[in-house]
């Protein structure tokens, strides 16, 4: 079943892919005895692409709820988008 993607979330679902790659070479470095240092270094970055795809998706949502008062798609308050964000922070 394909689901229509809108522009805000494309960038962060290759964000989500590029991330999956790096997680499937970390788990594929540490199954074949990868170097410590290696492992390390690709997590951190699996790491960093889960971040910035979470603070991409706050900041879309957050951008919806100032230019766009009246849209219910996914109702939060200023509240609640705060503490979504300092969850990532």
């Amino acid at each position: 079943m394909s689901v229509a993607v809108d522009a805000t979330q494309k960038p962060v679902l290759n964000r989500l892919r590029r991330a999956r790659g790096q997680l499937n070479a970390v788990i594929d470095a540490i199954e074949n005895g990868g170097k410590c240092r290696d492992v390390v270094i690709q997590l951190a970055a699996v790491s960093s692409a889960l971040d910035r795809a979470g603070f991409q998706i706050i900041s879309t949502a957050m951008q919806k709820c100032v230019t766009d008062e009246q849209d219910e798609s996914d109702p939060m308050t200023v509240a609640e988008l705060e503490k979504l964000f300092m969850t990532l922070a």
